[in-house]
Protein backbone atom coordinates (compact mmCIF):
# COMPACT_ATOMS: atom_id res chain seq x y z
CA UNK A 1 0.00 0.00 0.00
CA UNK A 2 1.40 3.35 -1.05
CA UNK A 3 1.88 6.37 1.23
CA UNK A 4 -0.84 8.23 -0.66
CA UNK A 5 -3.32 5.41 -0.07
CA UNK A 6 -2.43 5.31 3.62
CA UNK A 7 -3.02 9.05 3.89
CA UNK A 8 -6.42 8.70 2.20
CA UNK A 9 -7.45 5.90 4.56
CA UNK A 10 -6.26 7.94 7.54
CA UNK A 11 -8.28 10.97 6.42
CA UNK A 12 -11.37 8.81 5.87
CA UNK A 13 -10.99 7.14 9.28
CA UNK A 14 -10.54 10.51 11.01
CA UNK A 15 -13.67 11.85 9.34
CA UNK A 16 -15.62 8.76 10.43
CA UNK A 17 -14.46 9.15 14.03
CA UNK A 18 -15.39 12.84 14.06
CA UNK A 19 -18.84 12.08 12.65
CA UNK A 20 -19.42 9.38 15.27
CA UNK A 21 -18.26 11.74 18.01
CA UNK A 22 -20.69 14.42 16.84
CA UNK A 23 -23.56 11.91 16.65
CA UNK A 24 -22.76 10.74 20.18
CA UNK A 25 -22.69 14.36 21.39
CA UNK A 26 -26.08 15.08 19.83
CA UNK A 27 -27.52 11.87 21.28
CA UNK A 28 -26.36 12.80 24.76
CA UNK A 29 -27.81 16.28 24.39
CA UNK A 30 -31.16 14.80 23.35
CA UNK A 31 -31.23 12.74 26.56
CA UNK A 32 -30.53 15.76 28.76
CA UNK A 33 -34.02 17.22 29.06
CA UNK A 34 -32.90 19.62 31.81
CA UNK A 35 -29.89 20.68 33.87
CA UNK A 36 -29.42 21.03 37.62
CA UNK A 37 -30.53 24.66 37.68
CA UNK A 38 -33.66 23.96 35.64
CA UNK A 39 -34.69 21.14 37.95
CA UNK A 40 -33.90 23.16 41.09
CA UNK A 41 -36.03 26.07 39.85
CA UNK A 42 -38.90 23.70 39.11
CA UNK A 43 -38.72 22.56 42.73
CA UNK A 44 -38.85 26.13 44.02
CA UNK A 45 -35.33 26.13 45.46
CA UNK A 46 -34.07 29.52 46.65
CA UNK A 47 -30.51 30.76 46.03
CA UNK A 48 -27.92 31.16 48.74
CA UNK A 49 -27.87 34.68 50.17
CA UNK A 50 -25.08 36.58 51.90
CA UNK A 51 -25.21 39.36 54.45
CA UNK A 52 -22.75 42.28 54.24
CA UNK A 53 -20.39 40.71 56.79
CA UNK A 54 -20.87 37.00 56.03
CA UNK A 55 -17.63 36.74 54.04
CA UNK A 56 -14.67 38.82 55.17
CA UNK A 57 -11.04 39.05 54.07
CA UNK A 58 -9.47 38.54 57.48
CA UNK A 59 -5.79 38.25 56.53
CA UNK A 60 -3.41 39.32 53.77
CA UNK A 61 -0.27 37.18 53.54
CA UNK A 62 2.57 39.38 52.31
CA UNK A 63 6.08 38.13 51.64
CA UNK A 64 6.39 37.10 48.01
CA UNK A 65 8.05 39.52 45.59
CA UNK A 66 6.71 37.89 42.44
CA UNK A 67 3.41 36.66 41.05
CA UNK A 68 1.80 33.88 43.10
CA UNK A 69 1.00 30.87 40.93
CA UNK A 70 -0.11 28.10 43.28
CA UNK A 71 -1.18 27.35 46.85
CA UNK A 72 -2.29 24.43 48.99
CA UNK A 73 -3.68 23.90 52.51
CA UNK A 74 -2.62 21.28 55.02
CA UNK A 75 -5.22 18.83 56.22
CA UNK A 76 -5.15 20.36 59.73
CA UNK A 77 -6.39 23.65 58.15
CA UNK A 78 -3.94 26.12 59.73
CA UNK A 79 -1.02 26.09 57.26
CA UNK A 80 -0.71 27.13 53.63
CA UNK A 81 2.11 26.64 51.14
CA UNK A 82 2.43 29.05 48.21
CA UNK A 83 4.63 29.11 45.11
CA UNK A 84 5.69 32.31 43.40
CA UNK A 85 7.60 33.60 40.41
CA UNK A 86 10.13 34.97 42.90
CA UNK A 87 11.51 31.42 43.03
CA UNK A 88 10.39 30.60 46.55
CA UNK A 89 7.97 28.39 48.37
CA UNK A 90 6.58 29.98 51.53
CA UNK A 91 4.85 28.01 54.26
CA UNK A 92 2.45 30.21 56.23
CA UNK A 93 0.62 29.93 59.51
CA UNK A 94 -2.83 30.94 58.29
CA UNK A 95 -3.97 31.91 61.79
CA UNK A 96 -1.11 34.30 62.57
CA UNK A 97 0.05 35.25 59.02
CA UNK A 98 3.60 34.32 60.03
CA UNK A 99 6.01 32.55 57.69
CA UNK A 100 7.40 29.28 59.05
CA UNK A 101 9.51 28.39 55.99
CA UNK A 102 10.83 30.30 52.99
CA UNK A 103 12.35 27.78 50.60
CA UNK A 104 14.61 28.91 47.77
CA UNK A 105 13.93 26.72 44.74
CA UNK A 106 16.41 25.21 42.27
CA UNK A 107 14.27 26.61 39.43
CA UNK A 108 12.53 29.97 39.83
CA UNK A 109 9.87 29.15 37.23
CA UNK A 110 7.60 27.23 39.58
CA UNK A 111 4.00 26.49 38.56
CA UNK A 112 2.55 24.23 41.24
CA UNK A 113 2.94 23.21 44.88
CA UNK A 114 1.30 20.77 47.29
CA UNK A 115 1.37 19.73 50.94
CA UNK A 116 1.75 16.08 51.88
CA UNK A 117 -1.20 14.59 53.84
CA UNK A 118 0.77 14.71 57.12
CA UNK A 119 2.05 18.23 56.44
CA UNK A 120 5.65 17.06 56.91
CA UNK A 121 6.76 17.76 53.33
CA UNK A 122 5.91 19.92 50.33
CA UNK A 123 6.24 19.30 46.60
CA UNK A 124 6.61 21.71 43.71
CA UNK A 125 7.23 21.66 39.97
CA UNK A 126 7.61 23.97 37.02
CA UNK A 127 9.53 24.65 33.84
CA UNK A 128 12.47 22.47 34.90
CA UNK A 129 10.23 19.41 34.23
CA UNK A 130 11.04 18.06 37.70
CA UNK A 131 8.89 17.61 40.80
CA UNK A 132 10.99 18.53 43.85
CA UNK A 133 10.19 17.28 47.36
CA UNK A 134 11.22 19.16 50.50
CA UNK A 135 11.10 17.67 54.01
CA UNK A 136 10.10 20.53 56.32
CA UNK A 137 11.73 18.78 59.28
CA UNK A 138 15.15 18.59 57.61
CA UNK A 139 17.94 20.84 58.89
CA UNK A 140 18.78 23.92 56.83
CA UNK A 141 22.16 24.64 55.26
CA UNK A 142 24.51 27.48 56.23
CA UNK A 143 22.44 29.98 54.26
CA UNK A 144 19.23 28.87 55.97
CA UNK A 145 17.85 27.03 52.94
CA UNK A 146 16.21 23.61 52.86
CA UNK A 147 17.83 21.12 50.54
CA UNK A 148 15.76 19.06 48.12
CA UNK A 149 15.08 15.66 49.68
CA UNK A 150 13.91 13.99 46.45
CA UNK A 151 13.75 14.98 42.77
CA UNK A 152 11.21 13.18 40.62
CA UNK A 153 12.59 13.28 37.08
CA UNK A 154 10.98 11.74 34.02
CA UNK A 155 8.61 14.24 32.44
CA UNK A 156 9.59 15.62 29.04
CA UNK A 157 7.68 18.87 29.57
CA UNK A 158 6.97 21.35 32.35
CA UNK A 159 5.23 20.12 35.51
CA UNK A 160 1.95 22.02 35.66
CA UNK A 161 0.30 20.36 38.65
CA UNK A 162 1.00 17.97 41.49
CA UNK A 163 -1.03 16.41 44.29
CA UNK A 164 -0.23 13.84 46.96
CA UNK A 165 -2.42 10.75 47.04
CA UNK A 166 -4.75 11.26 50.04
CA UNK A 167 -3.48 9.49 53.14
CA UNK A 168 -0.09 8.70 51.57
CA UNK A 169 3.09 10.73 51.94
CA UNK A 170 4.86 8.24 49.67
CA UNK A 171 2.85 8.65 46.46
CA UNK A 172 2.14 11.68 44.33
CA UNK A 173 0.56 12.40 40.93
CA UNK A 174 1.86 15.02 38.52
CA UNK A 175 0.47 16.53 35.32
CA UNK A 176 2.77 17.84 32.60
CA UNK A 177 3.14 19.71 29.36
CA UNK A 178 4.29 16.44 27.80
CA UNK A 179 0.58 15.44 27.69
CA UNK A 180 0.92 12.83 30.44
CA UNK A 181 0.19 12.32 34.12
CA UNK A 182 2.50 10.22 36.29
CA UNK A 183 2.02 8.37 39.57
CA UNK A 184 5.29 8.48 41.52
CA UNK A 185 6.74 6.42 44.35
CA UNK A 186 8.51 9.13 46.33
CA UNK A 187 10.51 6.64 48.39
CA UNK A 188 12.28 5.29 45.32
CA UNK A 189 11.87 8.34 43.07
CA UNK A 190 10.52 6.09 40.31
CA UNK A 191 7.43 6.28 38.14
CA UNK A 192 4.78 3.74 39.14
CA UNK A 193 2.41 4.44 36.22
CA UNK A 194 2.21 6.79 33.25
CA UNK A 195 -1.20 7.98 32.03
CA UNK A 196 -1.48 9.12 28.43
CA UNK A 197 1.38 9.79 26.07
CA UNK A 198 1.56 7.04 23.47
CA UNK A 199 -1.90 5.74 24.40
CA UNK A 200 -4.69 6.89 22.09
CA UNK A 201 -7.06 7.60 24.95
CA UNK A 202 -4.65 10.10 26.50
CA UNK A 203 -4.63 13.87 26.18
CA UNK A 204 -3.52 15.37 22.87
CA UNK A 205 -2.14 18.58 24.41
CA UNK A 206 -0.57 19.86 27.64
CA UNK A 207 -2.07 18.66 30.93
CA UNK A 208 -2.79 21.73 33.07
CA UNK A 209 -4.52 20.44 36.18
CA UNK A 210 -5.28 17.28 38.14
CA UNK A 211 -7.58 16.39 41.04
CA UNK A 212 -7.62 13.14 43.01
CA UNK A 213 -10.94 11.73 44.21
CA UNK A 214 -11.19 12.15 47.97
CA UNK A 215 -13.64 9.25 48.25
CA UNK A 216 -11.65 6.84 46.07
CA UNK A 217 -7.98 7.74 45.76
CA UNK A 218 -7.57 5.31 42.85
CA UNK A 219 -9.45 7.75 40.62
CA UNK A 220 -8.24 11.14 39.43
CA UNK A 221 -9.28 13.60 36.76
CA UNK A 222 -7.09 15.76 34.52
CA UNK A 223 -7.74 18.91 32.50
CA UNK A 224 -5.85 19.82 29.34
CA UNK A 225 -5.21 22.32 26.56
CA UNK A 226 -7.08 19.90 24.28
CA UNK A 227 -10.32 21.28 25.84
CA UNK A 228 -11.18 17.98 27.52
CA UNK A 229 -11.11 16.49 30.99
CA UNK A 230 -10.30 12.80 31.43
CA UNK A 231 -10.98 10.38 34.23
CA UNK A 232 -8.21 7.91 35.12
CA UNK A 233 -7.96 4.81 37.30
CA UNK A 234 -4.45 4.28 38.72
CA UNK A 235 -5.03 0.51 38.52
CA UNK A 236 -5.54 0.72 34.72
CA UNK A 237 -2.99 3.15 33.34
CA UNK A 238 -3.30 2.07 29.72
CA UNK A 239 -6.34 4.18 28.90
CA UNK A 240 -8.62 6.87 30.30
CA UNK A 241 -11.81 5.60 31.91
CA UNK A 242 -13.83 8.39 30.35
CA UNK A 243 -13.33 11.60 28.35
CA UNK A 244 -15.46 14.68 29.02
CA UNK A 245 -16.17 17.14 26.22
CA UNK A 246 -17.96 20.49 26.30
CA UNK A 247 -15.38 23.22 26.79
CA UNK A 248 -14.23 25.34 23.88
CA UNK A 249 -10.85 26.28 25.35
CA UNK A 250 -8.07 25.03 27.62
CA UNK A 251 -9.29 23.35 30.80
CA UNK A 252 -7.19 25.27 33.33
CA UNK A 253 -8.57 23.77 36.52
CA UNK A 254 -10.33 20.60 37.65
CA UNK A 255 -11.66 19.79 41.11
CA UNK A 256 -13.61 16.83 42.44
CA UNK A 257 -16.98 17.52 44.03
CA UNK A 258 -17.09 16.60 47.75
CA UNK A 259 -19.13 13.42 47.14
CA UNK A 260 -16.60 12.08 44.62
CA UNK A 261 -19.26 11.34 41.99
CA UNK A 262 -18.89 14.63 40.15
CA UNK A 263 -16.17 17.13 39.36
CA UNK A 264 -15.96 20.74 38.27
CA UNK A 265 -13.86 22.37 35.57
CA UNK A 266 -12.74 25.93 34.83
CA UNK A 267 -11.70 26.91 31.34
CA UNK A 268 -10.12 29.48 29.08
CA UNK A 269 -13.56 29.75 27.43
CA UNK A 270 -14.75 31.64 30.53
CA UNK A 271 -17.07 28.95 31.83
CA UNK A 272 -17.12 26.47 34.68
CA UNK A 273 -18.86 23.15 34.21
CA UNK A 274 -20.03 20.27 36.38
CA UNK A 275 -19.72 16.68 35.12
CA UNK A 276 -20.91 13.32 36.45
CA UNK A 277 -18.23 10.60 36.36
CA UNK A 278 -20.83 7.82 36.43
CA UNK A 279 -22.74 8.85 33.30
CA UNK A 280 -20.22 11.11 31.59
CA UNK A 281 -22.89 13.79 31.27
CA UNK A 282 -22.40 17.50 31.68
CA UNK A 283 -24.77 18.53 34.46
CA UNK A 284 -24.42 22.30 34.46
CA UNK A 285 -22.65 25.27 32.85
CA UNK A 286 -21.71 28.27 34.99
CA UNK A 287 -21.32 31.35 32.82
CA UNK A 288 -22.05 35.01 33.43
CA UNK A 289 -20.99 38.21 31.69
CA UNK A 290 -18.47 40.24 33.67
CA UNK A 291 -18.99 43.93 34.40
CA UNK A 292 -16.39 45.01 31.85
CA UNK A 293 -18.23 42.93 29.20
CA UNK A 294 -15.06 41.08 28.28
CA UNK A 295 -14.59 37.34 28.48
CA UNK A 296 -12.40 36.59 31.48
CA UNK A 297 -10.74 33.19 31.60
CA UNK A 298 -11.23 30.89 34.58
CA UNK A 299 -7.90 30.16 36.27
CA UNK A 300 -8.82 28.10 39.34
CA UNK A 301 -11.85 26.61 41.11
CA UNK A 302 -12.80 25.14 44.48
CA UNK A 303 -15.95 23.78 46.12
CA UNK A 304 -17.32 24.49 49.57
CA UNK A 305 -17.33 21.47 51.85
CA UNK A 306 -21.04 20.88 51.17
CA UNK A 307 -20.72 21.42 47.42
CA UNK A 308 -23.39 24.11 47.36
CA UNK A 309 -20.85 26.81 46.51
CA UNK A 310 -18.37 26.85 43.63
CA UNK A 311 -15.66 29.51 43.88
CA UNK A 312 -13.96 30.49 40.62
CA UNK A 313 -11.04 32.87 40.06
CA UNK A 314 -10.75 34.84 36.81
CA UNK A 315 -8.04 36.62 34.87
CA UNK A 316 -9.68 40.04 35.36
CA UNK A 317 -9.49 39.80 39.17
CA UNK A 318 -13.08 38.67 39.71
CA UNK A 319 -13.67 35.80 42.12
CA UNK A 320 -17.22 34.56 41.71
CA UNK A 321 -19.03 32.51 44.31
CA UNK A 322 -21.55 30.40 42.39
CA UNK A 323 -24.63 28.72 43.78
CA UNK A 324 -24.04 25.31 42.17
CA UNK A 325 -27.68 24.36 42.46
CA UNK A 326 -29.15 27.38 40.66
CA UNK A 327 -26.09 28.36 38.54
CA UNK A 328 -26.22 31.93 39.86
CA UNK A 329 -23.40 34.18 41.04
CA UNK A 330 -24.28 35.05 44.64
CA UNK A 331 -21.14 37.06 45.47
CA UNK A 332 -18.07 38.50 43.76
CA UNK A 333 -15.17 38.43 46.21
CA UNK A 334 -13.23 40.58 43.75
CA UNK A 335 -15.59 43.50 44.41
CA UNK A 336 -15.20 43.44 48.19
CA UNK A 337 -13.03 45.82 50.14
CA UNK A 338 -9.38 44.75 50.42
CA UNK A 339 -9.63 42.40 47.44
CA UNK A 340 -6.80 41.52 45.06
CA UNK A 341 -5.46 44.08 42.59
CA UNK A 342 -4.54 41.62 39.87
CA UNK A 343 -5.48 38.36 38.21
CA UNK A 344 -6.56 35.52 40.51
CA UNK A 345 -4.20 32.66 39.74
CA UNK A 346 -5.03 30.07 42.40
CA UNK A 347 -7.43 29.40 45.24
CA UNK A 348 -8.17 26.69 47.74
CA UNK A 349 -10.60 25.85 50.53
CA UNK A 350 -9.36 24.78 53.96
CA UNK A 351 -9.98 21.17 54.98
CA UNK A 352 -12.85 22.08 57.31
CA UNK A 353 -14.38 24.44 54.73
CA UNK A 354 -14.25 27.48 57.01
CA UNK A 355 -11.75 29.56 55.05
CA UNK A 356 -10.79 30.32 51.46
CA UNK A 357 -7.32 31.38 50.37
CA UNK A 358 -6.67 33.13 47.06
CA UNK A 359 -3.38 33.94 45.31
CA UNK A 360 -2.80 36.63 42.72
CA UNK A 361 -0.41 38.38 40.38
CA UNK A 362 -0.36 41.19 42.96
CA UNK A 363 2.11 38.96 44.91
CA UNK A 364 -0.27 38.53 47.86
CA UNK A 365 -2.45 35.79 49.29
CA UNK A 366 -5.72 36.60 51.03
CA UNK A 367 -7.63 34.47 53.50
CA UNK A 368 -11.41 34.93 53.70
CA UNK A 369 -13.33 33.25 56.49
CA UNK A 370 -16.89 32.66 57.73
CA UNK A 371 -17.63 30.22 54.89
CA UNK A 372 -18.62 27.67 57.52
CA UNK A 373 -21.52 29.91 58.54
CA UNK A 374 -23.03 29.44 55.10
CA UNK A 375 -22.13 25.84 54.34
CA UNK A 376 -23.74 24.58 57.51
CA UNK A 377 -27.11 25.79 56.33
CA UNK A 378 -27.10 24.83 52.67
CA UNK A 379 -26.03 21.92 50.56
CA UNK A 380 -26.33 20.54 47.06
CA UNK A 381 -28.54 17.49 46.80
CA UNK A 382 -28.80 16.07 43.30
CA UNK A 383 -29.19 12.38 42.51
Amino acid sequence: MSVAELKERHIAATETVNNLRERLKQRRLSLLDTDIAGYARSQGRAPVTFGPTDILCCRTLQGHTGKVYSLDWTSEKNRIVSASQDGRLIVWNALTSQKTHAIKLPCAWVMTCAFSPTGQSVACGGLDSVCSIFNLNSPTDRDGNLNVSRMLSGHKGYVSSCQYVPGEDTHLITGSGDQTCVLWDITTGLRTSVFGGEFQSGHTADVLSISINGSNSKLFVSGSCDATARLWDTRVASRAVRTFHGHEGDVNSVKFFPDGNRFGTGSEDGTCRLFDIRTGHQLQVYNQQHQDNEMAHVTSIAFSISGRLLIAGYTNGDCYVWDTLLAKVVLNLGSLQNSHEGRITCLGMSADGSALCTGSWDTNLKVSNHFSLIIKTCSLSVA
